[in-house]
């Protein structure tokens, strides 16, 4: 489990040091070119999407997630935007602090990632989202931040 964990709180650590390494703030919230979706709304989504998928599911923190506001939400500063992945990463604490290796083989809570996965095959599945869209704030953040 400390693997894992380690993997969450070191991609967690590197979203709070992408967000905090732009040196014009409003960039944060920059949209250009075919660029979708703002480093400010990626770093809502992966908070909403850690704390509803293991705070929520697995930790029964009681989360309710609005992921419609993930991606509407604008100008957060980046003092919230901190604050929020900071609290993510005592939210993965918590949830890996409670799982033992066994439940890495037990049925994922519901049927959000397909039938029949497992708490350990949507924690990899996670790790890999986490990771895709920070590339994408990094990458954002040197083209962007000028």
């Amino acid at each position: 489990m400390d693997s894992y964990k380690h993997l969450y709180i070191n991609s967690l650590d590197s979203l709070s040091k992408e967000i905090s390494s732009y040196k014009n703030e409003e960039n944060i919230w920059k949209l250009a070119g075919d660029i979708k979706n703002t480093p400010g709304n990626l770093t809502l989504h992966i908070c909403g999407n850690l704390n509803n998928f293991f705070g929520a599911v697995i930790g029964n923190t009681g989360y309710v997630r609005n992921r419609n506001e993930e991606f509407s939400k604008k100008n957060v500063s980046r003092d919230e935007l901190l604050k929020g992945i900071e609290e993510t990463k005592d939210v993965m604490n918590k949830v890996f602090d409670g799982l033992k290796l066994s439940d890495l083989n037990s049925p994922y809570p519901n049927n959000n990632f397909g039938e029949n996965d497992t708490i350990g095959m949507v924690i990899s599945k996670l790790i890999f989202h986490l990771g895709y869209h920070l590339g994408q704030i990094n990458y954002h953040r040197r083209l962007l931040d000028i």
